[in-house]
């Protein structure tokens, strides 16, 4: 058998192997566990996200609380405003600064509220993405279990498969086998195909003459575009 027959007769039942493998990628049960699956691994950083924010949040909160009473003791200083006034005091510039520490007060209050309201949203916010996780991770295990049923209902023919693949792979030569191996893991497949009209059968790209003259005697080349392996008989 000549390598080009060896590496077709292997492509032929690797075919049926292949075929398992989309089907199941394709099936809703894959579907359902890798959407649970990615949603529980990316859960804990989102959590801890929140958490951060959340204790940020409360920090600053503290802060601007203890600002505000500062600020709000500094108006104690115009309890005896009558007494300064009496004493010659300038007005204006009292009223001034008591209206500045008000004005200031009022900001912070605003600041202070709108942290709140944030702090509350945060909250909230974590507490749903938690209740998310619980609800996931029981929907993960009915998932896992019916994907798990799934993939072994096919065990035993894709077992069937790949033992017979291991046979005729010893009738490949190795470096012809790592190539096929290689563009299979990148989804290529077929992997080998015949040249039909000049062209590519998959991606009509037609290969230079320089490089179709190397199909003689059961060589192969790789087209430039789709990087199957083109053979002609």
């Amino acid at each position: 058998m000549s390598q080009l027959q060896a590496i077709l007769k292997y492509q032929e039942i690797d075919q049926k192997l292949y075929k398992l493998e989309r089907e199941l990628a394709g099936s809703e049960e894959r579907k359902e566990y890798v959407k649970y699956k990615k949603f529980l691994e990316g859960a804990p950083e989102k959590l801890d996200s929140l958490e951060v924010k959340a204790t940020a949040l409360k920090s600053e909160a503290v802060d601007l609380t203890k600002k505000y009473l500062e600020t709000e003791e500094n108006l104690k200083d115009f309890d005896h405003l009558e007494e300064l006034i009496t004493g010659g005091a300038d007005v204006a510039f009292y009223q001034k600064k008591a209206q500045a520490i008000v004005d200031q007060l009022k900001k912070i209050k605003a600041d202070l509220n709108a942290l709140t309201e944030n702090i509350k949203t945060t909250d909230a916010e974590y507490q749903k993405l938690k209740k998310q996780v619980i609800s996931a991770q029981k929907q993960y295990a009915e998932v896992s279990e019916k994907y798990k049923a799934l993939k072994s209902a096919s065990d035993a023919e894709r077992k069937g498969i790949e033992t017979e693949l291991q046979t005729l792979a010893k009738d490949v030569p190795a470096e012809m086998m790592e190539v096929y191996q290689t563009k299979r893991k990148e989804r290529i497949f077929p992997v080998v195909v015949e040249l039909t009209s000049n062209r590519c059968p998959y991606c009509s790209i037609e290969p230079p003459l320089a490089a179709r003259s190397k199909l003689t005697g059961g060589g192969t080349i790789e087209c430039d575009n789709c990087h199957r392996l083109i053979y002609s008989l």
